[in-house]
């Protein structure tokens, strides 16, 4: 009897590991850079949010650079839009998103439509921020522009390196897609309204 408890012991442990690591490879994960977490209190507010969704799992936040990723359960199929949507309905701004499926199908945010461009321009130009979330969001802002190749913002030296068809927009425009998203410029500095309304890290000014 003691050598049948003991087996037992051991099969039901054995169906309780398959059953764990079953329910762990039916997680889709998610990673989405968010906008505007400015503190601790930011981040828990975001969490709390997504908390709506039962059964997220294994999050994370990285107030520094805005990272935040989760794990949910594949067989609820939670949307990227939906992702998307509960991180404005907590006062954020949802920037590039990445889901890693279960089965191993990767979605990602839809980014600007391809569209055709003549020769490019390459220029640099300083534009004033803090962190890495000013960086996801200056390339976010120049990125999204029609007639912008590529734009990678560099955060010692505060340059933003930028490719761009003069044909279709103009360094001025450049400047002041910059500044409407609160990043001052030597050539266009940002409305004091934005700019106050950026996170507490992202402060540049003295």
């Amino acid at each position: 009897m003691k050598n049948i408890a003991i087996i037992m012991t051991v099969v039901i442990s054995l169906f309780a590991f398959a059953k764990a690591d079953a329910q762990k490879s039916n997680l889709d994960q998610f990673e989405v850079q968010v906008d505007g977490l400015g503190c601790p209190f930011c981040a828990y507010g975001l969490e709390k949010k997504f908390k709506e969704f039962k059964g997220i799992k294994d999050v994370k936040i990285d107030i520094k650079t805005g990272d935040f990723s989760f794990k949910y359960p594949s067989d609820k199929a939670l949307s990227m839009q939906a992702v998307q949507d509960q991180v404005v309905k907590a006062g954020y701004t949802p920037n590039v998103s990445k889901i890693t499926r279960a089965n191993g199908k990767i979605e990602t945010s839809q980014g600007k439509k391809e569209e055709k461009l003549g020769a490019l321009t390459s220029a640099k130009l300083k534009v004033y921020g803090a962190c890495g979330m000013c960086k996801a969001r200056i390339e976010k802002a120049m990125n999204d522009m029609a007639g912008v190749d590529n734009a990678v913002w560099d955060v010692d030296s505060k340059m933003l390196s930028i490719s761009y068809d003069k044909s279709k927009v103009s360094m001025n425009a450049i400047n002041k897609q910059a500044a409407a998203v609160g990043h001052d410029t030597d050539a266009v500095k940002a409305d004091k309204s934005t700019y106050n309304n950026l996170p507490g890290c992202c402060k540049y000014r003295d």
